[in-house]
């Protein structure tokens, strides 16, 4: 069993939600990267997303991009990302850590170095957004068989054939985009959530995770009394673009022990 299914099966044996933050490695600075997966970590993080800067994204609304132009300006590449992986493996050996990017810096590293490497520095899933699953059953296969979790999103605009094909390779869980457009785009549509899990729970047999418009406690706690985890990046990304190498960790942490307390408030039930 994966570090992603275990922390799952032990979150639903005690009634709890996921919560997953992401922030882009290397930003807001090179050298604060690790300490704040740490400080995520110890707030209450139950998986992490750490985002491969990229040029070109199509998902990534404007806070997410500047951040990855930032990344990139320092020369934050794949190389970079697996050792900020590999250097917090060696100060928390149970936390899940997901990479979250795009087909082009994988396939530019090479794919088959990718898994590898990406395996021995202690990445549990990759959620590729550009990679759809049925273009990608090779790849899931192979991630598969090094123990590391496909990752993949569902929308709104999602068809039952599109859940089908989710539902049979993805693996760790299921991102769903809560609404259309990019990160950090628009309001956060409650009712369109809860009209649209059951549909996904048909076909997808993994946890399911909500993102894109949650930005507080508040909003973090509505979707979770829904799903089975909450996934929050803009509003985290974009509270670190102001911070000091110094304050961005405890930042971080404090950020993550307000969300963790709001889902820790709703009644022990399984989504």
């Amino acid at each position: 069993m994966s570090r992603i299914a275990t922390t799952f099966e032990l979150l639903k044996r005690d009634g709890r939600k996921a919560l997953i933050p992401f922030i882009t490695a290397g930003d807001p600075h090179a050298e604060s990267t690790v300490d704040i997966l740490c400080a995520m970590a110890d707030a209450g993080a139950d998986v992490i997303e750490l985002g491969v800067p990229f040029s070109d994204p199509m998902a990534d609304g404007p806070v997410i991009q500047r951040a990855a132009e930032r990344a990139l300006v320092r020369g934050i590449g794949m190389p970079q990302v697996l050792d900020y992986v590999r250097r917090f493996r060696e100060r928390n050996a149970t936390t899940p850590m997901v990479l979250m990017g795009y087909a082009n810096p994988i396939e530019r590293y090479g794919v088959d170095r990718f898994v590898a490497d990406a395996k021995a520095a202690g990445v549990d899933g990759v959620l590729v957004v550009d990679y759809p699953p049925e273009e990608c059953e090779a790849f899931a296969r192979t991630l598969h068989s090094h123990q590391m979790d496909p990752i993949f999103l569902l929308a709104p605009t999602s068809t039952e054939q599109r859940m089908i094909e989710v539902g049979r390779v993805a693996r760790g869980y299921v991102y769903y985009v809560s609404l259309k457009g990019v990160t950090g785009a628009g309001h956060l549509d409650v009712g369109g959530v809860a009209a649209m899990l059951p549909r996904i729970r048909q076909h997808v047999h993994v946890p399911v995770g909500v993102g894109f418009g949650i930005r507080d406690a508040a909003t973090a706690k509505a979707v979770a009394a829904l799903s089975d985890a909450v996934v929050i990046g803009s509003a985290l990304v974009q509270l670190l673009e102001t911070q000091t190498p110094e304050a961005a960790p405890a930042a971080a942490g404090r950020f993550i022990a307000e969300i963790r307390a709001a889902l820790d408030t709703l009644p022990g039930e399984t989504a």
